[in-house]
């Protein structure tokens, strides 16, 4: 039992204008962009989509826009996660209201609080809200850690939780111990799909990242999802570079939007302050890292053998 979300969800990036205002017109090209790449729904205001630097107002701009492009085509998750916990079921009410699927939540920065603590931040946005709740497990954003066995009661105590995004490795490790206390959950993977075939051999349901490249991870997804897992395993391993040189510790953001803006996805590049502005060696190798995987035009389909 679980809340039925399965597949490639691309967490979108919030693209910036020049002033580094939130540029409406990329963001909609980038919804877009990612249907067109066959993502399976889109989760909105994660970490990488800048969120903890948005206003609560630009938040539910954004919210808006990119629903208002959607259409109910795909679910649309919302990142609702907030220090202050009034503000996060505000945030939670606004999505369900505006007709996202359902929101992603991880728990506020604070010292580590006993396990009935941080049930009860969940149940008490539960309890204000009928939605869906992915609960976000990932420890470096809040420094929080979520054993499995509290994770697993999450699930079992609050039937809204029901969707684990789970970023705290030995990733594999942490499915297993989750799935052997619970089986309510549909667990999804992140930190840059660079673990997606292992997340599905552990039982992931997919995985919620924004790689730049949606439709690799689609196409590793639908492989495997078909039982021809030695396709998956090509296709993952041929662009793999490409995975790993993106989900570089400090800019990942900044590489992931500079392959968007190649893409043709977004009209620029920048992120919102403080970031780690990238030297020249870097966009000499996103150059090189496409060549090696065979892109010689970001902006062309890329063909499946």
């Amino acid at each position: 039992m679980s809340s039925g979300l399965s597949g490639i969800y691309n967490i979108l990036a919030t693209p910036f204008d020049a002033s580094g205002a939130v540029d409406e017109a990329s963001l909609r090209r980038l919804v877009e962009f990612q249907l067109d790449k066959g993502c399976y729904g889109l989760t909105i205001l994660g970490v990488l989509g800048e969120a903890g630097k948005l206003t609560v107002e630009e938040r539910q701009r954004v919210m808006t826009v990119v629903l208002e492009t959607v259409q109910g085509r795909v679910p649309v998750i919302v990142g609702a996660s907030h220090d202050d916990l009034d503000t996060c079921i505000a945030l939670t009410r606004g999505a369900k209201a505006a007709g996202a699927a359902g929101v992603m939540i991880a728990p506020p920065r604070m010292p580590q609080p006993p396990d009935e603590v941080l049930i009860g931040l969940y149940k008490r946005v539960a309890d204000a809200v009928e939605t869906t709740i992915v609960v976000q497990d990932f420890p470096p954003v809040n420094g929080i850690i979520m054993s499995a066995e509290v994770l697993a009661a999450i699930a079992e105590q609050i039937p809204a939780c029901r969707t684990l995004k789970l970023e705290d490795p030995p990733l594999m490790e942490k499915i297993a111990a989750v799935r052997e206390r619970t089986d309510k959950y549909a667990i999804f993977g992140g930190l840059g799909g660079m673990f997606l075939l292992e997340e599905l051999g552990a039982g992931a349901a997919g995985t919620m990242t924004g790689f730049a490249f949606t439709e690799i991870l689609v196409a590793v997804y639908q492989a495997f999802s078909a039982g021809d897992h030695g396709r998956a395993e090509r296709i993952f391993d041929r662009y793999l570079p490409l995975i790993r040189y993106e989900n570089q510790p400090i800019i990942n953001l900044s590489i992931r939007k500079l392959l968007l803006q190649k893409r043709g996805a977004i009209a620029h590049a920048g992120l919102r302050t403080p970031f780690v502005p990238v030297h020249q060696v870097t966009h000499d190798e996103i150059d090189w890292v496409l060549r090696r995987v065979g892109i010689t035009d970001a902006t062309q389909k890329i063909v499946f053998d």
